[in-house]
């Protein structure tokens, strides 16, 4: 740790010292050769997706630097292929693309490959598509140099709508060839993303061990934990619950509980209650001895999840037992949804529905099968056929002499259930 905090003091300082235009002309030139500005922001950008935030600050300070150096500098110092790369580089690290064009203009002696900048001013300009042949074969061409992992990278972003597969060969190619980088932190992250929108389990929780041991803490980890999140939930039934346990279990207490907390979360929306269950259980082990403070919220998901079940009146205190003030507007909306729901299931009948509507057979007679053929043929008898209603909408065959009482009972609540199932199906489309 000591040696890395050394490291990036001394990247620091050159960065100050590149602020003085004195002072950079009282250095040699070759000390400011682009490809050694490169080194500093692929340092400090690395530092970022590893933890260190404050970074950020820096990471735009040096492209903003490498971009003014790139501009100005005397083209034949491009006679160095390290320096072509750097500036290829630059732009694919979040550079300015003008500053790829202005290169391209002034390139009179050929040191950029006309294959490489057209597919990234394709790319750039957000045309990709038309090169993406050109460009899956420059970045296996180029897979051993410099600029592959980043070819990769960017290879994978254009293929990822169309030829998914193909992206993730990709990805792994940049992974594999620039590991503890912001390529391989990317190339992870969207690999993820892939196989969650093509159902490939097993290779997604395998991306994600790799993503939560090596980019636990980098600032684009929430994108990652939602994408793990639709992962588990949506293969339920084929994930192993240990295996979500052993990936997380590299997270510290807090945030596996807050990954936990999402599971029970959009497990209670779906209407998983057993994967739900192990979330709110995984939830309350982790705060054991401690104040937990994201208990309560786990025993609401898990009332939500268990309604359905048997135990539906401990699942209705659990619903009911948190303060809706402690709650997002969404679960404030969630929770609701889910009291109204409880209070149906519980509520007593109305004696007045369990009126039969039809006359009893009070002779106590024998019904033969001639009979009962003759009573289903009858309008409005249980079971006939509807009769035909003018303008051509047909009859539900409900009975006129219906009890009015369970009427206004069905039509009431199934307004209600009604509303409940649209909030419910807005919170899955949120998710």
């Amino acid at each position: 740790m000591a040696r890395r905090q050394h490291r990036y003091v001394g990247f620091v300082a050159l960065g100050l010292a590149m602020l003085s235009p004195a002072a950079a002309n009282a250095q040699d030139p070759d000390d400011l050769a682009p490809y050694k500005m490169l080194r500093s922001l692929q340092f400090v950008q690395d530092s970022v997706v590893t933890g260190d935030h404050s970074a950020g600050e820096m990471q735009r300070f040096m492209l903003g630097t490498i971009d003014e150096r790139l501009r100005t500098v005397n083209p034949s110092i491009f006679d160095d292929d390290r320096n072509v790369d750097a500036a290829l580089i630059y732009t694919m690290s979040g550079g300015n693309p003008q500053t790829l064009e202005y290169l391209i203009a002034h390139d009179v002696n050929g040191y950029f490959d006309n294959r490489v900048t057209d597919v990234l001013r394709k790319y750039l300009s957000g045309k990709g598509l038309l090169v993406a042949k050109t460009l899956e074969e420059t970045a296996k061409e180029y897979r051993d140099k410099k600029i592959g992992p980043y070819l990769a990278l960017i290879g994978g972003n254009v293929l990822i709508a169309t030829k998914p597969t193909d992206a993730l060969d990709l990805y792994d190619q940049a992974r594999l060839a620039a590991p503890g980088t912001i390529v391989e932190e990317a190339a992870l992250r969207r690999s993820v993303a892939i196989c969650v929108d093509k159902g490939m389990l097993d290779r997604g929780m395998a991306y994600s061990q790799r993503y939560v041991r090596r980019f636990l803490h980098s600032p684009y980890a929430s994108q990652f934990a939602d994408l793990f999140v639709t992962l588990v939930v949506g293969h339920d039934h084929d994930v192993k619950p240990q295996d979500v346990i052993d990936i997380l279990s590299f997270m510290d207490a807090p945030r596996q509980r807050e990954v936990y907390l999402r599971i029970a979360r959009a497990a209670a929306i779906s209407g998983k209650p057993e994967l739900a269950r192990m979330a709110v259980g995984r939830v309350q082990s982790l705060g054991g001895g401690t104040d937990n403070a994201f208990g309560p919220l786990a025993d609401f998901y898990g009332g939500m999840a268990g309604l359905p079940t048997e135990d539906i009146d401990q699942a209705a205190k659990n619903v009911s037992g948190i303060d809706g003030n402690a709650l997002s507007p969404r679960d404030q909306a969630l929770q609701e949804a889910a009291r109204s729901v409880a209070e149906q299931i519980l509520r007593a009948p109305d004696p007045a529905s369990l009126t039969q509507a039809s006359n009893p057979n009070t002779d106590h007679q024998e019904i033969t099968s001639e009979k009962a053929a003759a009573i289903a043929t009858q309008p409005g008898a249980p079971g006939a056929l509807p009769e035909p209603v003018p303008g051509g909408v047909a009859s539900t065959g409900q009975s006129q002499d219906t009890d009015p009482s369970f009427n206004a009972f069905v039509t009431t609540n199934r307004s209600k259930l009604d509303e409940i199932d649209g909030l419910l199906a807005q919170e899955g489309n949120e998710q």
